[in-house]
């Protein structure tokens, strides 16, 4: 990937057509799907769930016609075997006891080794690569955007409800996720060294079976040239993908440029940053979160003002500013996908209703 292209990586519920239940078919949809999509559509842990990777895109249009095509195609593939697709970072109603675990030989080892926490992981999430080939300029950019993970939680999060549950969070996803050794911001690192060094240690201590289980919410990918964001809840539509997908190359961007003029920047203590990480997966958009530029409570709104304030040179560098303000703006007036989840179960208090917005938000 050249500097600051894009790739996205979505992974999405799989429900059942007429009741809505989570269905274990992914061994079914797989094969169907791969005879147009390839390599592009991948399993998960659970075989509930299926993963869509697009391709290296070098503009939000591009990454915005990816996200269509392989939703489509995968949605069409889904049919084919009596599913749905649903693009929720958890499922509603969904049981643990009655899903089961991918059959991979990684995905078992993980079932065996971390037993129930693996089993809870009927949740999915959005990664966002953006190119950068210097590593050392990478760590450096990992190191200053961590602040402003926050609110990129805060207008990504499509997880309120859990086990039947009303959980009071706008991003439960993020709580369960959280249960992972590894998973979360991470700290500050001087260099790459010190970053590989730290993952030598994980493996070396047994807490983690292998690299790609190096769960930071960003990180250097493991694949590729990229640094890697892995914050948000799946996007309820595609719009929300896209967003994110602009939010993100804009702070990377942001971050590196920053380090390359060796920029001051605020030093932010891991608690501070988690404190904050968890302040918006609890309310979402709905109150205050932290302020990455005070380090104290503001509205919600302001906070993202903040965020468009501090990567407005790089968003209108890519072009991409004036569609990044109207889909911020889109999720001020239409709400997140928790808002959105939460509004539906309203209207008749049943998961059915939730479960029937998703699958048709799910695919434009």
């Amino acid at each position: 990937m050249s500097d600051f292209s894009l790739g996205v990586e979505e992974e999405f519920q799989l429900v059942d057509a007429e009741t809505g239940e989570l269905r274990p078919h992914v061994d079914a949809v797989l094969p169907e799907a791969r005879e147009s999509l390839g390599e592009e559509v991948q399993p998960e842990l659970q075989r509930s769930m299926i993963e869509i990777d697009t391709p290296v895109c070098s503009d939000l249009d591009e990454v915005r016609r990816e996200l269509v095509r392989l939703r489509r195609e995968v949605a069409t593939a889904a049919e084919a075997t009596g599913c749905r697709i649903a693009a929720l970072g958890t499922h509603p109603n969904a049981r643990w006891e009655e899903q089961e675990i991918t059959g991979k030989a990684r995905y078992e080892r993980m079932a065996a080794a971390y037993r129930r926490l693996a089993w809870d992981q009927l949740i999915c999430g959005c990664h966002v690569h953006v190119g950068i080939a210097d590593r050392e300029l990478a760590i450096a950019a990992l190191t200053r955007l961590r602040p402003w993970l926050a609110p990129l939680l805060a207008l990504s999060a499509n997880s309120p409800f859990w086990e039947s549950v009303d959980t009071g969070y706008a991003s439960y996803r993020t709580e369960l996720w959280a249960r992972w050794p590894t998973a979360g911001p991470p700290g500050e690192f001087a260099s790459r060294a010190e970053y590989d060094a730290l993952v030598d240690a994980l493996l070396a201590s047994g807490t983690i079976r292998d690299a790609g289980m190096v769960y930071f919410d960003v990180r250097p990918s493991q694949r590729f040239e990229t640094l890697e964001v892995r914050v948000a809840d799946v996007g309820l539509t595609v719009d929300h993908a896209v967003l994110l997908g602009g939010l993100v190359r804009a702070l990377v961007r942001t971050a590196a440029e920053a380090a390359q003029e060796e920029r001051p920047f605020p030093r932010w203590r891991p608690e501070l940053v988690r404190g904050a990480h968890w302040r918006a997966a609890r309310w979402g958009m709905t109150a205050e979160l932290v302020s990455p530029v005070t380090g104290r409570p503001a509205p919600a709104r302001d906070v993202v003002e903040e965020l468009l304030d501090h990567v407005r040179p790089a968003l209108e560098a890519s072009g991409d500013l004036e569609e990044v303000i109207a889909l911020v703006d889109q999720v001020h007036t239409e709400g997140t996908g928790a808002e959105r989840q939460r509004a539906a179960y309203a209207r008749r208090w049943t998961f059915d209703d939730v479960i029937a917005m998703a699958v048709e938000a799910t695919v434009p």
